[in-house]
């Protein structure tokens, strides 16, 4: 056991020129354990009751000074995992590493499962956002052609959302969460048995080569620090930031959100969704979307083009955009800007994933200009 973490994480041969950019991986490792331990905590005092659940979670801020800096640490946590999320996978697009199969693959599956988990730890606290959050997205499950209505009762364990739903959500969080562990160790694998990519585009990861402790363990541990830092003040200065007005008010099934929205982390999603008047055709935008984001091609030398560089920022920009719209009220101008940049930024994963393809041809492709 010592020598295969000996192996994998001290004496491990690293390219000496990765930057800052590529200690995401560590961060958001290090923040997973952080959320299954105060998971773990808070899956003890929390009940899955529709009726029970609210207050329940209301009383973690009156238990004692402990059980709220739990609760909170948990809120903040997810914030600064997607947000580590985007810098990771904004970094593995923009170095072309999806051209590595076995950890782009598994990454991306990651990302999925990790918005499945966030989606219905949303739900459980049982507030209006969630509730109504928790109904207007298993409603798209209806829309799915020929096995929708079998889905959506499936998945609701109803015709509506009700405590049977709850029950549900909670079982699925806990157990999806040592799943997102065990895909991280395989994550993991893939990536200590390919090389990691890198900036100068060494070949199979590595150029000059440092070992990996002490000289990343180092900078890891002071971006960790850093973190963990900025995470302290803002949960201690303003806890309720990433928090909606409406997660002060209990679920009512009769009484209708004025502007229903998820997560800031999901926002460019639902934009993409209710710009399309079909919820059918917002699901496919979406699926599309992913799909093309998913999507390995071979065009890893090209990353210092400048056409492919104005490509990938106008996509960053167009991402948030409507991670903006999403939070806008649906309604003229919002919904048209939505669906234009939905369809344009469909289109610029097209032209960045398709364009610059380079051909293998078992050496080393040129650099594209």
């Amino acid at each position: 056991m010592l020598s295969l973490v000996r192996t994998n994480v001290v004496d491990l041969p690293t390219n000496l020129s990765l930057s800052y950019f590529w200690c995401g991986g560590f961060m958001i490792s290090s923040f997973l354990i952080i959320q299954v331990v105060s998971g773990i905590i808070l899956s003890f005092l929390y009940v899955a009751d529709s009726f029970m659940s609210f207050g329940c979670v209301l009383d973690f801020t009156s238990e004692g000074l402990f059980i709220w800096l739990v609760r909170y640490l948990h809120i903040w946590g997810v914030t600064f995992i997607f947000l580590l999320f985007f810098i990771h996978m904004g970094r593995a697009l923009y170095y072309s590493s999806y051209s590595k199969l076995g950890v782009w693959n598994v990454g991306f599956i990651l990302y999925i499962l990790m918005m499945a988990e966030a989606f219905l730890g949303y739900i459980l606290p049982w507030h209006q956002m969630s509730y109504w959050a928790a109904t207007v997205l298993t409603s798209i499950l209806n829309s799915v052609p020929f096995v929708g209505d079998m889905l959506y009762k499936f998945v609701v364990g109803g015709f509506s959302v009700t405590n049977v739903t709850l029950v549900r959500v909670f079982s699925a969080h806990v157990c999806l969460a040592f799943i997102i562990l065990g895909f991280s160790v395989i994550h993991l694998f893939y990536l200590h048995k390919g090389g990691s990519n890198n900036p100068l585009f060494a070949p199979a990861g590595y150029g000059d080569v440092v070992l990996f402790h002490s000289f990343f363990t180092s900078k890891d541990g002071f971006v960790l620090m850093v973190l963990l830092f900025v995470g302290s003040v803002l949960l201690l200065l303003c806890p309720d930031l990433v928090l909606d007005i409406e997660s002060y008010i209990q679920a009512d099934p009769l009484v209708t959100p004025v502007s229903i929205k998820p997560e800031w982390y999901f926002l460019a999603f639902y934009a993409m969704l209710r710009s399309v008047e079909s919820k059918v055709g917002g699901l496919i935008l979406v699926l599309v979307f992913l799909f093309l984001l998913w999507l390995p091609t071979l065009n890893k030398s090209c990353s210092y083009s400048l056409g492919r560089q104005y490509v990938f920022w106008f996509s960053v920009c167009n991402f948030i955009l409507l991670s903006y719209l999403g939070a806008c009220h649906p309604e003229a101008p919002f919904i048209m800007i939505s669906k234009c940049s939905s369809f344009s930024i469909v289109f610029l994963l097209m032209m960045f994933k398709g364009l610059w393809v380079v051909p293998y041809s078992g050496g080393f492709p040129r650099m594209g200009l």
